[in-house]
């Protein structure tokens, strides 16, 4: 893999499980690099040239000032099994997020990302990428509790750190990510480091755009990736057929979501189709959709309602998520997502409501 022209003088540990048996990775394997990426030949030449002979699965993250359609991004991190790329977006500017293109937006490499629906915002409407092909954790981890029984509540999405306070997705050598430190987790933020950086985003929303980084930054990006890998092999054994299938069309919606277009996303990269094999008389699973809802001026406090009873009863009422843009915007539309039946009942209920 390439790497930046000066040996890098940050490392930690990607962990990864076994190839055989099943158990966490050997935790005396060496550290690896973390490379600050400004220029595009610091990245390995198969990310930068996808191609269906070597594909790749990569931990993604993006950092930024109010990360969304109008923030800035920052920094891009990728974790491969052998290093971590930190690509800096302030440094190395268009030039350089644009030579990520084709593998953001590559069918061969699957990018591993917790909640990826304002990531994909800002690359797209800052330069003009259309996220493709991830495997997003927190639609897994969802999945994977409605494989196992558990009923899912309205809003109920596991953050990133409590999806790494699960040992069952999160174990490294017998101990858990959040309990103490082993050899592998040497590199690892401390949570008085963690609270010190949340209360510097606080303090300062500028925060990722200062250089050169800082120690301090480059452990914050880092942990956010390096995890992300591991997660993935433990979950992808666990995620049946018709979840997988669930997997891939809701995060190419995921994708979607915020990017909103002129022409119904007729350039973006096709919806998974239903594969044959669940293709089972009665039991095939229904297509899933992203609508997108205009919301009248006004009218948002009808919809929402006191307290955010409204939106609560449809959400309960309808088997199909429910965002709005929030603060980060656009303020004037809800986005539903999920089986089409589903979204179109959604639809009709915040209708209902717009006209009370």
């Amino acid at each position: 893999m390439a790497s930046s022209n000066h040996p890098p003088s940050h490392r930690t540990h990607v962990p990864l499980p076994s190839d055989s048996g099943g158990n966490p990775f050997d935790d005396e394997a060496p550290p690896v690099p973390i490379h600050i990426v400004t220029n595009a030949s610091q990245l390995p030449a198969e990310f930068l040239n996808p191609s269906p002979e070597k594909q790749l699965v990569v931990g993604f993250d993006c950092e930024g000032v109010d990360l969304c359609r109008n923030g800035t991004l920052c920094i891009m991190q990728l974790a491969f099994q052998d290093a971590i790329y930190l690509v800096d977006a302030i440094e190395g500017g268009e030039v350089l997020i644009n030579a990520c293109k084709p593998a953001l937006e590559s069918s061969y490499i699957k990018k591993v990302i917790h909640d990826c629906k304002r990531d994909s915002e800002a690359l797209y409407f800052q330069f003009g990428i259309k996220l493709n092909n991830v495997m997003d954790t927190q639609i897994a981890y969802s999945l994977l509790e409605e494989q196992e029984g558990r009923t899912r509540l309205p809003d109920d999405n596991i953050s990133f750190v409590g999806l790494l306070a699960d040992p069952r997705y999160c174990e490294i050598g017998g101990t858990h990510y959040l309990e103490g430190p082993p050899s592998d987790l040497s590199f690892s933020l401390t949570w008085a480091e963690k609270e010190e950086v949340r209360l510097l985003l606080r303090q300062d929303p500028k925060f990722w755009k200062y250089r050169p980084l800082s120690e301090l930054m480059v452990r914050a990006a880092a942990d956010d990736v390096r995890f992300l890998l591991y997660i993935y092999h433990m979950m992808m054994k666990k995620l049946n057929e018709r979840s997988l299938w669930h997997l891939a069309v809701r995060g190419a919606l995921y994708c979607r979501c915020f990017c909103i277009n002129n022409n119904n996303y007729a350039d973006w990269p096709s919806i998974p189709p239903i594969p044959d094999n669940l293709m089972v008389e009665g039991d095939a699973p229904e297509e899933e959709i992203l609508s997108i809802l205009d919301v009248p001026q006004g009218k948002m406090g009808r919809v929402i309602g006191r307290k955010g009873v409204s939106i609560l009863s449809i959400k309960e009422s309808c088997n199909a998520e429910i965002h709005f843009g929030g603060a980060k915007g656009p303020p004037d539309k809800v986005f539903i997502l999920g089986p089409v039946r589903q979204v179109r009942k959604a639809a009709a209920m915040l209708r209902g409501r717009m006209m009370d």
